[in-house]
């Protein structure tokens, strides 16, 4: 699988995970009141991250916006600041994941492309760990609420948005993680190309150091000495004198 598909493939399912975060933040139905023990239903209570709403048998809802931020829960606050944080990770993160792209012709070098592309997957993947904390923790709330026996109010179930935020935050740390992985792999292989071109120049330049045609050969053995032969031919000579 080359470098490119799975940058294409991370980018598309972090891209995806971040539609379905953005769109969790604005769904209605966070948590459902529950039908536990009812026999009749003649309306249903609901409620988000900005609102409390009723809706009766015929449809029609009415709602009520949370008066202050500060007058409201501690779980409520902090989800909306992961929730928001998520989207502006994703948001940036979508950006410079085109940027960083191979596909595309904007970022200058490789290797700054291949640092901004990481960047884009260490975003994607931080985006995920928001939303999902966000969803976990008001998803804790109401399961608490819901088992405990001495909680005597409305219990609700968990709605929809929950679901639907688990499911983009999965896709979002599993592209961010794609496309950390393939960036590093196109690390590894210009490393190796690196060091190959260095050696092989380095042996060129030792070979080219000789003069053109006069080139040192591996095998080539120096001439013999005869210096040895010389000085037994002129003692033989000797000899007989």
């Amino acid at each position: 699988m080359s470098s490119m598909f799975q940058e294409t493939l991370a980018f598309v399912l972090a891209a995806s995970g971040w539609v379905l975060v953005s769109s969790t933040l604005a769904t209605d139905y966070w948590q459902v009141s529950s039908n536990d023990g009812s026999v009749i239903t003649t309306s249903t209570f609901w409620s988000n991250l900005w609102k409390d709403c009723v809706t009766d048998s015929t449809g029609l809802s009415n709602c009520r916006d949370f008066p202050s931020m500060l007058a409201l829960n501690g779980y409520i606050q902090a989800c909306r600041g992961l929730m928001i944080a998520a989207v502006c990770l994703g948001f940036f993160a979508s950006i410079f994941a085109l940027i960083g792209m191979k596909c595309t012709k904007i970022g200058g070098t490789d290797k700054n492309k291949a640092r901004i592309a990481c960047f884009a997957g260490v975003d994607f993947i931080l985006c995920g760990l928001c939303s999902l904390s966000s969803c976990s923790l008001y998803a804790h709330r109401i399961t608490s609420e819901f088992f405990d026996p001495m909680f005597m109010d409305m219990k609700y179930e968990l709605g929809a948005a929950l679901f639907i935020g688990w499911a983009g935050s999965i896709l979002c740390i599993l592209g961010g993680s794609v496309l950390c992985f393939s960036i590093s792999d196109s690390f590894t292989k210009s490393h190796s190309q690196a060091n190959y071109i260095y050696k092989g120049a380095a042996r060129h330049s030792h070979i080219s150091s000789h003069p053109r045609g006069q080139a040192k050969s591996v095998n080539q053995r120096p001439p013999p000495d005869n210096s040895n032969s010389s000085r037994v031919q002129h003692f033989d000579k000797n000899v007989y004198v």
